[in-house]
């Protein structure tokens, strides 16, 4: 796989729905409308493969099918190994369950205090206030619950979930999920925002949501005052690929900064979409160039029928290495892998201390060169701190 970065290009358009008057094409009301979820719809603009055949007609046993017109223009038509169609696109490798994949392969429900509620961490909780999403990726963590498919039968407690918050004073972090959040309606969300923020000990309002890159019509005017009348609000978006970097995405992520919220982008690692340094690297300037810092690059998680789609740890190891010292350190994110069963966040990186002890740390830089760091003071040095930085001996083998 290759991919070469554009600097002047940003897509956007209409595409298949040119016919489409704009005002109805910027409705996200309409977009949601007319999401295309059955072999069917997709058969009427594109050739699936048998794989994909098969994938759709199981799709409704694991987890539904549904793509918004904007993010299907996205799709190249004509290539089965489209990153973008791999994402949305069921195939029938899903039907396959390996025996060290597991439904709540994060351990979410031995963590959940109340319906809805996921208190993993000593000071935040995970909230978790929809099942919907405007589109379904195929390889959902939460495949489980979201839209439903499995039977999980969710139903968000919100007064559950608010009145666990109040009463847990520890709690100073709160990330609303799903599902995806953003799919509430603005009346919705402003109450469950408001009440967090009316707690006294919560300091940290965070949302993360794929609407952004999904559906770019549902960040309104309206939307935006919310965030600025309750902020900060955090926000991670969740963005694969460069592709997916169009001009609609830009401009929904500028009215999000404009509004005052802060915002990261969580990848997954993918077979196959951004297993490649040159695809990253791509992506991670474009997202910088939008004002969304790289945040994390998450090896996938363990979810049952996912194992197309993972890679090599020591593929996503190498993709860091390759953007740590070749990029600004901005554009790097954090490789992390969600530990299974429940562990939480683990960082994995590429090793640069080559040895420690009690005299120096010895360690290479991204070029591979070996430096020396003495972590004694020389023979009648001054005081702890008295020593100038630019004084400290770093010594290339």
């Amino acid at each position: 796989m290759s991919y070469t970065e554009d600097r002047s290009t940003w897509l956007e358009g209409q595409g298949l729905w040119q016919h489409v008057p704009e005002s109805d094409w910027q409705s996200w009301a309409w977009q949601l409308k007319n999401r295309i979820t059955t072999k069917e719809l997709l058969e009427r603009y594109m050739t699936l493969t048998e794989e994909e055949k098969a994938g759709c007609e199981f799709a409704n046993k694991k987890l539904a099918l549904a793509i918004t017109p904007y993010f299907f223009n996205l799709i190249d038509r004509n290539d089965p190994a489209c990153p973008i169609r791999r994402q949305v696109i069921p195939r029938a490798e899903e039907m396959l369950v390996g025996a060290d994949e597991m439904l709540d392969s994060l351990g979410e429900d031995g963590h959940s205090p109340v319906p809805g509620l996921v208190h993993r961490y000593p000071d935040r909780v995970l909230f978790l206030v929809t099942d919907r999403c405007a589109a379904y990726c195929r390889y959902c963590t939460r495949s489980r619950l979201v839209s439903n498919a499995q039977d999980y039968n969710f139903h968000p407690e919100y007064e559950q979930g608010l009145r666990y918050i109040e009463e847990h004073p520890e709690v100073r972090d709160v990330l609303l999920s799903g599902g995806d959040p953003l799919l509430l309606s603005d009346k919705k969300l402003e109450h469950i925002i408001s009440r967090l923020r009316a707690i006294r000990h919560v300091e940290f309002i965070r949302i993360g949501s794929r609407i952004p890159v999904f559906l770019p019509q549902r960040i309104t005017p309206e939307l935006c005052e919310i965030f600025k009348r309750y902020g900060p609000v955090w926000m991670s978006i969740h963005v694969n690929h460069p592709k997916e970097c169009t001009a609609e995405l830009k401009a929904a992520c500028e009215r999000l900064s404009f509004a005052g919220v802060p915002l990261g982008n969580q990848s997954v690692l993918l077979k196959g979409v951004n297993d490649d340094a040159e695809v990253m690297k791509a992506l991670v300037h474009r997202l910088l160039r939008m004002r969304v810092r790289p945040y994390y690059l998450y090896q996938m998680d363990l979810i049952t029928g996912g194992s197309h789609f993972r890679v090599d740890v020591r593929k996503g190891i190498e993709i860091i290495r390759a953007l740590r010292g070749n990029t600004t350190g901005y554009a790097v994110p954090q490789y992390a892998i969600d530990a299974p069963g429940g562990g939480g966040k683990v960082p994995v990186n590429p090793e640069y201390v080559e040895s420690i002890n009690d005299d120096e740390v010895v360690f290479r830089n991204y070029e591979g060169k070996l430096f020396r760091y003495p972590l004694k003071k020389a023979p009648g040095a001054p005081a702890d701190g008295a020593i100038p930085f630019t004084e400290v001996p770093i010594v290339v083998y």
